[in-house]
């Protein structure tokens, strides 16, 4: 049994977190939930969770709400999935109390994946992934060593416009941009995920979870999401893991590993998959994995830069301040304007993510 706390249960990532509970109750106990502002939702989550903690963390507190939240005696684990990067202070606050962490929010180790993961060796607790194509990777390796990796494979659904020719990218509106073909999620992660900038957030966060460098990740487009992400070992074997696309395993999976439990998940039937297809990303016209594998690879506040430049980006773009292909051209313009800092303290971390949002907001206007 894990005493789980939910920092963000209303959103999408929450309430399949709340579906695992329902699923495996013997296995997973909610004792803490969070909501920014979604008062009603979290209310009606405490009815069906009594025992549950209840948090708002939309006020001048709602940080030190979330600290408090996090480092509750009573969890064991806290699964972090608030969008953004009001998860990495509560992160960090968890694993000095000697609590595991499911990291949903990819802001946390894009921004910050030096410090926490070593704030997790020097405690001793885990990081688990509870993204898709981390738990894949997750799971290929079974704790195996990096020293055994040739490279990780993130698969990637290639997006609404994974077939659009590049000259009309210019014309891709919002509601375009908001029609994933295979997830159901939040507005920004989607226009990320159209934009390919989710998948280029994923490689600098596999990086720091897997003790990879960035030459080492790399992605593959599968418009299936069938497989959802692989190793090759260095004797060229490959181990991939499979499943319908429900958010509910990888959050199973961080409750009970390395335990498998049954559930109410659909399985597979691979005779009425038919064909499993994979293509090569068109990096040339959805630059974001070059950006990534810039910004990961040079570390200290690049990866922090571009993730907070990519989302002033998206807000402009959905609020129709910017074009499309202008995602790209704002975040490649504040990782050229915005200093450098290697070996950043955590307030050096918050100092360039504030800066690196007032680049972007003055090179919109």
């Amino acid at each position: 049994m894990r005493n789980v706390v939910i920092l963000g249960a209303t959103g999408s990532i929450g309430q399949s977190a709340l579906k695992v509970a329902r699923d495996i109750p013997d296995r997973m106990r909610i004792v803490g939930m969070s909501a920014h502002s979604n008062a009603e939702a979290l209310a009606m989550a405490a009815r069906e969770f009594p025992e549950a903690k209840t948090v708002i963390s939309s006020g001048p507190d709602g940080i030190d709400r979330l600290v408090e939240l996090a480092t509750m005696r009573e969890a064991d684990l806290v699964l972090l999935a608030i969008v953004g990067t009001a998860g990495l202070r509560p992160a960090l606050a968890a694993i000095e109390a000697g609590k595991d962490i499911a990291v949903a929010s990819k802001e946390i180790l894009v921004m910050a994946g030096e410090i926490v993961m070593e704030a997790a060796r020097r405690k001793g607790v885990r990081v688990l992934p509870v993204d898709s194509e981390h738990s894949a990777i997750f799971q290929c390796l079974e704790g195996r060593d990096a020293a055994s990796v040739r490279r990780l494979i993130l698969t990637c659904s290639g997006g609404p416009f994974r077939k659009t020719p590049a000259a009309e990218l210019q014309q891709v509106t919002p509601q375009m941009a908001l029609r994933h073909p295979t997830w159901s999620m939040g507005r920004k992660i989607t226009v990320d995920s159209a934009t390919l900038f989710n998948k280029a957030l994923e490689m600098i966060e596999a990086r720091w979870l897997f003790n990879i460098g960035m030459e080492r990740v790399e992605v593959v487009i599968h418009p299936q999401s069938i497989v959802h992400s692989m190793v090759e070992f260095v004797d060229h074997s490959i181990l991939a893991q499979l499943s319908h696309s429900d958010m509910c395993l990888p959050i199973q999976y961080a409750v009970t590993c390395p335990d498998r439990v049954g559930n109410s998940l659909r399985p597979l039937d691979f005779a009425s998959l038919g064909s499993l297809e994979f293509e090569a990303p068109r990096k040339q016209d959805f630059p974001a994995l070059d950006l990534a594998v810039e910004a990961g690879s040079l570390g200290g506040t690049r990866p922090a830069v571009l993730n907070a430049a990519n989302e002033v980006a998206v807000d402009a773009f959905l609020s129709g301040r910017i074009a499309f292909p202008g995602i790209w051209k704002l975040v490649t313009g504040v990782l050229q304007k915005c200093p450098h800092v290697e070996n950043p303290t955590l307030e050096e971390l918050f100092s360039a993510d504030t800066e690196a949002r007032a680049i972007a907001r003055s090179l919109i206007f």
